[in-house]
């Protein structure tokens, strides 16, 4: 199998990684890629918003399987366009991707499906989110509609930062947003396989979207992420396939827009049970990497099942025993002002810690051939060991070693589950 893997960050490294190890895969082709990308798969500078342009490259390599990472490609069509020139495509459709690129739409397609999630006002005028945050009461939670790389949702007790967010997301073109009552208990990643008919679950992954320690700070694409979740109810994979993922499968066909790729559930282990926080139609980064570390199961055969129909007859997924810790490596400034163009370097050595493998998310090569940060977050390291603790200290150890001038990183992931402090309910 030849497969082509469309993005350039670090849930793509992962995703070409994972789809190399399987034994059926031969080619990975990586269009656009990045310099840790480029050491695995064939690296080709295609606009991934082009859709005729990642067909013609997918015709020219011959390719068996288009992988589509991030979520601008899929809400522009691309999966479109590579389905109509003949390719299995993993990743939905623009219409299905509607489910990450309207949070309105969302809502209306849980509401349909019946679907536990937060009580919510779509809103597109300043007077309608004052009614909404009156009605919710605080914490307040103020999601931008459209898409907004993970960092379009504003929680906080001030009414003002509310309110500040709000006018942000309403000044866009044809602004709206939603309101929602805020979740407590725990959040848990859920990245659920569909063909459009059938739904298989990944393992559950926690991510920490923080900025800083003990949860301090701005909202950011994820400073990191662990699996399993020890703490959590058993059977809760089984349990977001049937009561979320399948239903919403089943209300998505039902519209006639048949949602094939990975739908990806954000939900809350509320004190009333869970409950969805949001849908995305991508692998997360970096709960995603945490997921796919343990995945034993032949990685490019179940993307290919999934977008050609297959996927009930595939069977079920199988995973290694042991933990995955990832720990978000960011540069200065990150996220307000991330700096870029600086040099990286001990990435030998930290991949020399056993377990680890790290993946490039925002770098580069300068003009004299450096490795240098290209984005807030850089780097995600990962580490896979037979316990929580040795994960964690195989992680911290690896980004101990790397270097780069100003980069900052939580020093808190997976830590409560490590000393079993997270409670349910």
């Amino acid at each position: 199998m030849k497969v082509l893997v469309l993005g350039s960050g670090a849930r793509e490294h992962a995703l070409v990684k994972a789809v190399a190890a399987d034994p059926e895969v031969d080619a990975v082709i990586a269009a656009p890629g990045n310099p840790g990308i480029d050491a695995t798969a064939l690296c080709v500078p295609v606009d991934i918003l082009d859709g005729a342009a990642v067909a013609a490259l997918a015709r020219e390599h011959e390719v068996d399987l288009v992988v589509v990472g991030p979520e601008a490609p899929l809400v522009a069509g691309v999966a479109d366009v590579c389905r109509a020139a003949g390719f299995a495509v993993f990743g939905p459709s623009a219409e299905a991707a509607r489910l990450e690129g309207s949070k309105s739409f969302a809502k209306e397609v849980m509401a349909a499906a019946d679907v536990p999630t937060a009580l919510a006002h779509v809103c597109t005028t300043m007077d309608e989110v004052e009614s909404a945050l009156d009605a919710l009461g605080a914490p307040h939670v103020v999601k931008d509609d459209g898409l907004a790389a993970g960092k379009g949702v504003v929680v906080t007790d001030s009414r003002e930062e509310a309110l500040e967010h709000a006018r942000a997301c309403l000044a866009k073109p044809d602004g709206r947003l939603v309101v929602e009552e805020f979740l407590d208990g725990p959040e848990v990643s859920v990245f659920c396989i569909s063909d459009g008919s059938s739904v298989v679950a990944l393992s559950p992954a926690q991510d920490f979207k923080r900025v800083g320690d003990d949860d301090a700070g701005l909202n950011t694409g994820g400073m990191g992420a662990y699996s399993p979740l020890d703490w959590a109810p058993e059977g809760l994979a089984d349990d977001v396939v049937r009561r979320v993922a399948q239903p919403t499968i089943d209300e998505m066909r039902r519209r006639g827009t048949p949602f094939v790729g990975v739908l990806y559930v954000g939900l809350a282990l509320t004190t009333r049970g869970l409950r969805v926080i949001e849908f995305n139609a991508r692998f997360g980064d970096p709960d995603g990497q945490a997921s796919l570390a343990r995945l034993e199961t032949p990685f490019a055969q179940l993307l290919h099942a999934a977008a050609t129909g297959r996927l009930a007859q595939f069977g079920r997924l199988r995973w290694s025993d042991d933990r995955a810790v990832v720990v978000v490596v960011a540069a200065h400034g990150y996220p307000t002002s991330p700096r870029t163009g600086d040099p990286i370097t001990g990435l030998d050595a930290a991949a020399e810690v056993p377990g680890v493998l790290v993946l490039h998310a925002g770098t580069r090569l300068d003009e004299a051939g450096r490795l240098v940060s290209a984005g807030g977050r850089v780097l995600d390291v990962v580490a896979v060991a037979p316990t929580l603790a040795k994960a964690r200290r195989a992680a911290y150890d690896a980004v101990a070693v790397i270097e780069l001038e100003g980069s900052h990183h939580r020093s808190d992931i997976a830590l409560r589950a490590e000393r079993g402090d997270i409670a349910v309910g």
